[in-house]
């Protein structure tokens, strides 16, 4: 192809990824009569049963990315495992390319993202950045100094689902851990938590916002396992699209921990419950056509994540059983089973919350996701 504008014809939107958020959003995508394709790393990923168009390569790769926004009017995102210079570099010749380079930063690197929220004045945990090299862990070793053991270390890029987080509970797990991780780092105080909570908000290209209502979520092992609206507790970025915003509720204080800035695993519950999904608001704004309602369509929600058990048995065989809960909404992506894997969903809509959460978690257990440690579940419901 010669210099200049990359072809954009054959599909109204493309997506870097063919994941589970890809997928739910190719599920809106059919319904508005919108044409996607997906960049997959394997023809197999969930995404690529529902995609008009699946192509198989890798993001840091240019011409598989090249490919992907040649055939696209818009591209976004599934994850934000991208090299940002050729996302820069392919919008800097006319690809479409939402959220922009600027704004996956604070997706992709942490340490960034921590920087740019704290020089704004934005509440985060106390934090410092820390550089590899032979003053590594004397840096970490200083700063608990000042916050005391024990510490968290997060990787500053390639981590997400837990992945590239350690507790640190003195200075040798610090250097183990340094010696692994080879790259910058960013190290925070271990805040005690009262909840974990998300808020979604979506944007369209011309400036419309439309936010959800902030939701309670359960991590576990830096998985989310449930997500209930509303919550038990009381209730700078330049974004195209859904970005979700991860807070912690600390001793009376509300701290930003992450955000993505995509479709995520803290919103799947607006696809029943909301007037407008997330999938379908992404959608909506990186096409920049006027945003849907986020209202919440019921009193409350409960959605329970469907995780592989042990014996790696597929929950689509178990499906039957988790129908037969009153108001169960089964969501499974057709990827592989196998033990500890996230497989699906389930959300419950309802007036109770205790109600919903109950039904919900009973629906999950149906399909053999395990009960986790760390997690009360519901009166009446067994693990």
């Amino acid at each position: 192809m010669p210099a200049g504008r990359l072809v954009t014809t054959a599909h109204d939107v493309g997506f870097v990824g063919a994941g589970q958020l890809a997928r739910m959003a190719g599920e809106a995508a059919s319904a508005l009569g919108v044409s996607m394709a997906v960049l997959a790393a394997n023809p197999d990923d969930a995404a690529c049963s529902v995609a008009g168009e699946v192509l198989v390569g890798s993001p840091f790769v240019e011409p598989d990315l090249r490919a992907l926004v040649e055939r696209c009017g818009v591209v976004t995102f599934d994850h934000e495992q991208v090299d940002l210079q050729i996302v820069d570099t392919l919008a800097a010749e006319g690809g479409v390319l939402l959220p922009g380079s600027a704004t996956l930063e604070f997706a992709v690197d942490k340490a960034h993202m921590r920087t740019k929220f704290d020089a704004a004045g934005i509440p985060v945990p106390r934090f410092v950045v820390v550089e590899p090299g032979d003053g590594a862990t004397k840096a970490v070793a200083h700063f608990a100094g000042v916050c005391g053991w024990p510490l968290v270390l997060k990787a500053a890029r390639g981590g997400y689902d837990g992945k590239g987080v350690w507790p640190l509970t003195d200075r040798d797990e610090a250097e183990a851990v340094l010696a692994r991780v080879g790259g910058p780092v960013v190290v925070e105080e271990m805040v005690p938590l009262d909840a974990e909570l998300a808020v979604l908000v979506a944007r369209r290209t011309s400036g419309d916002v439309v936010d959800w209502p902030a939701v309670e979520t359960a991590q576990i092992g830096g998985v989310c396992r449930e997500v209930l609206v509303p919550g038990r507790l009381p209730g700078h970025v330049g974004l195209v699209g859904v970005m979700a915003v991860e807070l912690f509720w600390s001793e009376g204080r509300l701290l930003v921990n992450e955000v993505a800035t995509r479709p995520h695993n803290s919103g799947h519950w607006t696809i029943e419950g909301a007037v407008t999904s997330q999938f379908e608001n992404h959608l909506r704004a990186v096409l920049d056509v006027p945003l849907g309602s986020a209202a919440p369509q019921h009193n409350a929600v409960a959605s329970v994540n469907v995780f592989g058990g042990v014996d790696g048995a597929d929950p689509s065989r178990l499906r039957g059983r988790a129908l037969a809960v009153d108001g169960a909404h089964v969501h499974l992506y057709g990827k592989g089973a196998r033990p500890e894997r996230k497989l699906g969903h389930v959300t419950v809509c309802g007036d109770d919350p205790g109600d919903v959460r109950a039904r919900a978690w009973s629906a999950a257990l149906a399909l053999g996701t395990p009960a986790p440690e760390g997690i009360e579940l519901p009166a009446g419901v067994a693990r």
